[in-house]
């Protein structure tokens, strides 16, 4: 990890260790199946690589019930801490993962987005605009929606959400607050 640039300017702290947290793979597509699933495997390789755990991996149709079925599936269960979906997330007909996925969400992680596309026109300049990534959190689980690209995931994962997943990660991060999701 050393030599690599944080955005935002964070530090990872030393005096800090390492949490790996569970988290789940969901790739949603209507044309991708284990072997083709690029962007599902990228992501699922990223999360082992930097330490976490690989809790589960799927792929669904862009289809509301479906999608909203896996996540629900996985926002109840306990082993699961954080879901990472790819996929669904443009403009055409069939892109339909923000509208599965929003609706679960008790909380909207709204900054996730505004870095999400500062970070993407850095790389792909305008067509960021035809980008609906997003995030939030749903009964304690948080969620990363991201485009179906690996270009987007290795931005998504490399860029942004890697280190909000990382406890050492200062002044603050996603992973510290995680136990006090559901406090009330």
């Amino acid at each position: 990890m050393s030599g690599e640039q944080i955005l935002g300017g964070g530090h990872l702290s030393e005096d800090v260790p390492f949490r790996p947290l569970n988290i789940a793979v969901l790739t949603i597509s209507d044309t991708r199946d284990e072997a083709s699933d690029t962007s599902g495997k990228l992501l699922a390789d990223r999360v082992i690589r930097d330490g976490h755990c690989l809790a589960a991996r799927r792929i669904v149709a862009d289809d509301i019930a479906e999608i909203q079925s896996q996540m629900k599936a996985w926002i109840d269960d306990p082993a699961v801490e954080v879901i990472l979906s790819t996929g669904g997330t443009g403009l055409t007909g069939r892109d339909v993962t923000p509208e599965a996925v929003r609706p679960l969400f008790d909380k909207v992680v709204e900054g996730f987005e505004v870095i999400w596309h500062m970070t993407s026109f850095q790389g792909v300049g305008l067509s960021t605009l035809q980008s609906r990534a997003c995030a939030g959190l749903a009964n304690g689980t948080l969620i990363f929606c991201l485009p179906g690209s690996n270009g987007a995931c290795k931005d998504g994962w490399d860029k942004l959400i890697r280190w909000e997943l990382d406890i050492r990660l200062r002044p603050c991060n996603l992973a510290e607050l995680a136990p006090r999701f559901l406090e009330r």
